[in-house]
């Protein structure tokens, strides 16, 4: 059997897979053309994907999942370290050794009959001293044209390893029965190490996502001096060409894939302003030789939920999708073969199939109660294909970051955008991330759920530490530290009802942010931050919508309200150190600090 790499490590490793699994055949992907069209062939004759209309969606095919088996699974999600401490209260742990030995009998023989798939890729631009290498070894033919999309597959991607580096994670994945009781995704990070059993669901299966990019990646920034944050990544481009880079975290449902592929409003393209995406979900960041922060997207491609992207909500998302993307739990509307999806527009298919397989009539079924496509159904797009990417995007050096953003769905408190007084304020900002629940979401509403940085599920470590880490590296940065923000588009009136606009009105609150970053405006400063002074954000085209009055409320720091936050956030801080948490004296200082601010 030919090897792609001469490097022993890798070679042993997946020698040692071989002899776990027990394979009847191993095929080593080398990323051509050739080869990954010959297995896109062989799934849709065994009827693991499905064919789509090729004139209107070429290159697309489609995929099914077991209904068990459609989302990430946080409960079946665990982080192995050797000290339970190190894996902190917001993972969930088990010891390294007994884990090892739980799953070794499940992945003995489990590939049996089987191909196994080997899959070198690169986190990262190819040759970037900020890319990482995987290999991932999976039974699963969905999970290399996946994998091919969203990373850089092949060969190629042994260069930045070389033949004798150690340092590339091990990623085994075996789909076994897709039993839900025996579904384990472990993250190792002690030993660079990924173990998938029983899903066949992308986030839990495309292990360089947020297993690798994510939660072994933070890991490997705190020991090696860098960061990886679950964070989108774009650029302004101003009037004179010159562009400012920007990233920006948000928990789920607050608007991150639309941000990242922001269409500026009229009043701003007509004077020759443009944003370009660099990433959607990913920053990895690090101190480049002139002291600055740069970022790089990690992947290669955009893992979207199609639910809600239309043409008026993401036209960007939705044109990137629509050629050599991989479909997976949407409806296909049989008429033409083409794929749609709730909020795709008003027309659900009258002969369709919905996201189970089964045949029927769309308007009727959602009548009933039906949603044709899953909730979390995807498309795995490739970036390149996205009508906004910048030209940056495969910089091996990464951006220059101006700034960094924080955002949350809060209906009162939160204004509509303020400014950190330093790295560490900012640091707070972020571990202070937090969402109120949706109807959508649970029964109750309002309910707050703390999401810092929003990378609680994907801290590869204790979050203490990882507070502490984000510190060290506001130190290490200096003066060089990019400036940090907190917005909120989602304010509402005493009726409920949003009162900023959103959407490609946003990018009216990044203007008034690199304004901020290059000294060009004031700011009114407050208790909690710098706020906008009066007539600085920019509302020409939507002065009707958005009067004094309403920029007044957006714009509103209530003191009541905020003394309730810092009670919320001491008591949050209170509950993770009671569970192991070692959280940074400088943090419990800034509360300290706010409340007196807030009193004066």
């Amino acid at each position: 059997m030919a090897t792609l790499t001469k490097n022993p490590n890798v070679n042993a490793w997946v020698d040692e897979m071989i002899a776990l699994t027990k394979p009847e055949k191993v095929v080593w992907i080398d990323g051509s053309d050739e080869q990954l069209q010959a297995l896109r062939d062989e799934a849709l004759s065994t009827g693991e994907m499905v064919a789509l209309n090729q004139e209107k969606l070429p290159g697309c095919i489609y995929h099914r999942t077991n209904p068990n088996d459609v989302a990430r699974v946080e409960d079946r999600t665990f982080i192995c370290t050797r000290n339970k401490e190190d894996a902190g209260p917001t993972n969930n742990w088990c010891d390294p050794k007994e884990m090892y030995a739980k799953l070794t009998p499940m992945y003995d023989g489990v590939m049996a009959g089987r191909t196994m798939y080997v899959i070198p890729y690169s986190m990262g631009p190819i040759g970037s001293p900020l890319a990482k290498v995987g290999v991932e070894v999976t039974d699963s033919i969905y999970v290399v044209l996946n994998m091919d999309i969203m990373t850089r597959v092949g060969v190629k991607a042994f260069e930045n390893l070389g033949d004798t580096s150690d340092d590339f994670v091990r990623g085994l994945h075996a789909r076994a029965d897709i039993d839900p009781e025996k579904r384990y995704i472990v993250q190792f990070p002690e030993d660079n190490t990924i173990w998938s059993i029983n899903s066949g669901y992308g986030g839990n299966v495309l292990l360089g996502k947020k297993c690798f990019a994510l939660r072994i990646a933070s890991f490997q920034g705190k020991n090696e001096g860098w960061m990886a944050e679950h964070m989108l990544i774009l650029g302004v481009e101003k009037p004179d060409g010159e562009v400012k880079y920007i990233t920006a975290a948000f928990p789920s449902a607050c608007g991150k894939t639309n941000l990242a592929m922001l269409i500026p409003p009229a009043c701003y393209t007509e004077a020759g302003y443009k944003v370009w995406t660099v990433g959607d979900d990913i920053a990895w960041l690090k101190q480049g030789p002139d002291g600055k922060l740069y970022a790089i997207n990690p992947e290669n491609g955009f893992f979207g939920v199609a639910p809600g992207t239309n043409e008026k909500s993401n036209p960007n998302a939705l044109h990137t999708a629509m050629r050599d993307t991989i479909f997976t739990n949407v409806a296909i509307n049989n008429a033409d073969q083409t794929v749609w999806w709730e909020k795709l527009d008003k027309n659900p298919p009258v002969d369709a199939t919905e996201w189970k397989g089964a045949k029927v009539n769309g308007p009727e079924y959602i009548a009933q109660g039906g949603s044709l496509a899953h909730p979390n159904s995807r498309f795995t797009a490739p970036a390149r294909n996205c009508p906004c990417i910048s030209k940056e995007f495969n910089n091996p050096a990464g951006v220059p970051v101006s700034a960094i953003i924080f955002g949350g769905r809060r209906a009162s408190t939160t204004p509509l955008v303020y400014q950190s007084f330093d790295w560490i304020h900012g640091t707070y900002v972020g571990s202070a991330v937090s969402s109120e629940t949706t109807a959508a979401a649970t029964g109750a509403v309002g309910v707050l759920r703390h999401d810092p940085m929003a990378m609680k599920p994907f801290i590869g470590y204790n979050v203490g530490d990882y507070w502490a880490h984000w510190l060290e590296m506001g130190e290490k940065l200096g003066e060089n530290a990019p400036k940090i923000f907190n917005v909120n588009w989602f304010k509402q009136d005493e009726n409920g009802n949003f009162i900023w606009p959103g959407f490609g009105d946003n990018m009216r609150v990044l203007d008034w942010i690199i304004k901020r970053c290059e000294g060009t405006i004031d700011a009114e400063e407050t208790a909690i931050g710098y706020l906008p002074k009066m007539g600085d954000i920019n509302v020409t085209g939507i002065e009707d919508e958005v009067t004094p009055e309403i920029m007044e409320k957006l714009l509103h720091v209530d003191k009541e309200l905020w003394t309730k936050e810092i009670a919320e956030m001491r008591n949050y801080y209170k509950e993770l150190s009671d569970k192991g948490a070692r959280i940074p004296a400088a943090l419990e200082a800034q509360l300290d600090a706010l409340e007196a601010r807030l009193a004066k």
